[in-house]
């Protein structure tokens, strides 16, 4: 009976450990929805309401930023060709959603519920790889066949032996050149499946092809799950926050973003960029009055205050000074005959200026010159 009591007690704890972890798994697979990205990516851009796609992320980065090419490098793991970014909130835009660009507000973010290593699409000519991303309600057959055309000023190609590089951005083609290239490439229709998400993606260029351009093996990096939001690298291997997103929710309130801006009110790049200096030069032209009424106002006020307290506190010490304003009023008589004669003999020798014009300084110059002109005939 013990024997017995003893199997029945250790099949319940092999039961209550097996169940125990998937009822947990499936607790965090399935409760995550589109508001995780509404949350997680509010402080590091701007939610706008747009009439095509409904709430569209854009990012708060600098001009000339363009999805899989700015600020991040591609690693081969074991689903392919990953985007590793260097941005905070680079595990979702990269990994879920589409991009596409306005030609005004510049590279906007449409939510997906897909994750895949990359939705680009990727081409291959002589010498060269090249990618695109995948724009908003395209197909995965769509986008990996010929008839699916991008504009040329959004791929990005560089020489076929710099793939894999975390310094990418070094290489890059000019886009003047990608005109040239697209016409003599072909896509790379490399498809897989992820069984376990029930997705399609495309790996990207082939292993074994890139590393006879590279010149040296290629060690695939593992993925491994991440319980926050965020990726990193290391220990050849790639930590990154990808849960399974619901599309839609079936109960409970409707995700959606806590501040949103029409798509009317959205800031360009470059106004973002600016947003800051035209405030500070706005400024010093609503200060300069304050300040002037302040500077008109006060020595109004303080100089009757100076003058009094001058005139108070120091009376004892103005008499001399009173002393020698009286001897200064006795010297002026006596140089009184002086300025008279002075200004006597002036408006003698001034009267003929005044009678020619209003030019009082000509008539030096002549008297001096008659001057020395008399003087020199003794000589």
């Amino acid at each position: 009976m013990k024997i017995k009591y003893f199997f029945i007690i250790l099949m319940l704890a092999v039961c209550t450990g097996i169940c125990a972890p998937m009822q947990k798994a499936s607790a965090q697979t399935g409760s995550v929805s589109f508001q995780v990205f509404y949350d997680e990516l509010s402080p590091y851009g701007t939610w706008v309401v747009t009439p095509d796609y409904g709430y569209v992320w854009v990012p708060d980065v600098d001009p000339g930023f363009t999805p899989y090419a700015t600020n991040g490098y591609w690693i081969y793991t074991n689903m392919g060709w990953t985007w590793m970014s260097n941005y905070r909130w680079g595990w979702a835009p990269f990994h879920y959603g589409r991009w596409y660009n306005d030609p005004y507000y510049g590279s906007m973010w449409v939510p997906g519920n897909e994750w895949g290593p990359g939705w680009v699409t990727w081409r291959r000519s002589g010498g060269y790889y090249g990618w695109a991303p995948i724009g908003p309600g395209v197909s995965i057959s769509m986008a990996y066949s010929n008839s699916y055309n991008v504009p040329y000023n959004q791929w990005t190609f560089i020489s076929d032996g710099y793939l894999g590089r975390t310094n990418i951005n070094n290489y890059y083609i000019s886009t003047t050149n990608n005109t040239v290239i697209i016409r003599n490439s072909t896509v790379i229709s490399n498809t897989r499946v992820d069984n376990s998400r029930n997705v399609t993606y495309n790996a990207g260029p082939d292993r074994v092809e890139v590393e006879r351009h590279v010149g040296k093996p290629i060690t695939p990096v593992a993925i491994r799950e991440s319980s926050k939001p965020g990726q990193s690298v290391s220990n050849n291997q790639l930590q990154i926050y990808r849960p399974r997103v619901q599309q839609t929710v079936a109960t409970g309130p409707k995700p959606a973003p806590a501040k949103v801006v029409s798509y009317k009110d959205t800031k360009s790049p470059a106004q973002k960029s600016t947003s800051t200096s035209p405030k500070q030069t706005t400024q010093p032209a609503k200060q300069q009055p304050t300040q002037q009424q302040q500077q008109k106002a006060q020595p109004a006020k303080q100089q009757p205050t100076q003058q009094q307290q001058q005139q108070k506190a120091q009376p004892a010490k103005q008499q001399p000074a009173q002393q020698q304003q009286q001897q200064q009023k006795a010297q002026p008589a006596k140089q009184e005959p002086t300025q008279q004669k002075q200004q006597k003999e002036q408006p003698a020798k001034q009267q003929p200026a005044k009678q020619q014009g209003n030019q009082p300084d000509k008539p030096d110059k002549p008297e001096k010159e008659n001057q020395s002109q008399q003087h020199e005939p003794p000589k």
